[in-house]
């Protein structure tokens, strides 16, 4: 039954075209600042664990099995791990965050490479309108629905350490550019904070 587990690892083809994917959405943030770094590079070492357990080898239970001394099977900390309690659910959960995680971040980038990442040529502006008008860091949210998407497909040991790390990483950074925005744009950025939330969609505020 393992031997049956194990059989569709080895795709290391899977493993270049999944990094590949979800690192091009990296595009969409800027790294003019250092304090972006570490959370693009924790979004990215937990898709190098994803695509690592999914499609290469399952390190989750090379790692269990060391620490346990005995063998899993599959779905106790490594595999399919939510298949026993959601079925090929976790599958299509993960597909819709994704198109949706990939929508905003999308959306995000082009609303505010229009109306401020152009700050260097003077054309910097607070960004309020778009998909701002509902949510403070779209682009963070989208990163962070991708990923646990990926935990509903595959919430092996690795993946369930990380993610509450990469949250935190992001949360720090939105406080951050929180600071900068009141401190360059004033009451302006206040009211604006007043009538959305930093991660999740609130439209009854905007009400």
């Amino acid at each position: 039954m393992q031997d049956t587990a194990l059989s569709h690892y080895g795709n290391w083809f899977g493993v270049i075209l999944w990094i590949l994917i979800y690192g091009l959405f990296l595009l969409f943030i800027p790294f003019y600042k250092k304090s972006q770094r570490k959370p693009a590079t924790a979004y990215m070492a937990f898709i190098l664990a994803y695509a690592l357990e999914m499609f290469g080898i399952p390190m989750s239970m090379y790692i269990i099995s060391w620490i346990l001394g005995r063998n899993l099977p599959d779905g106790i900390l490594w595999g399919h791990t939510l298949n026993a309690y959601i079925g090929h659910s976790g599958m299509y959960i993960c597909i819709v965050l994704n198109i949706i995680g990939g929508i905003i971040i999308i959306l995000g980038w082009k609303q505010i490479y229009q109306d401020y990442w152009r700050h260097e040529e003077g054309q910097g502006k607070l960004v309020t309108g778009g998909i701002y008008k509902y949510i403070r860091h779209p682009q963070y949210t989208g990163f962070l629905l991708m990923t646990l998407g990926m935990l509903f497909e595959w919430a092996t040991l690795p993946l369930l350490i990380m993610y509450p790390i990469l949250v935190i990483l992001y949360l720090r950074l939105a406080k951050k550019e929180e600071a900068d925005m009141l401190a360059e744009f004033g009451d302006a950025y206040h009211q604006y904070m007043k009538v959305t939330n930093r991660f999740l969609p609130n439209f009854w505020k905007r009400g």
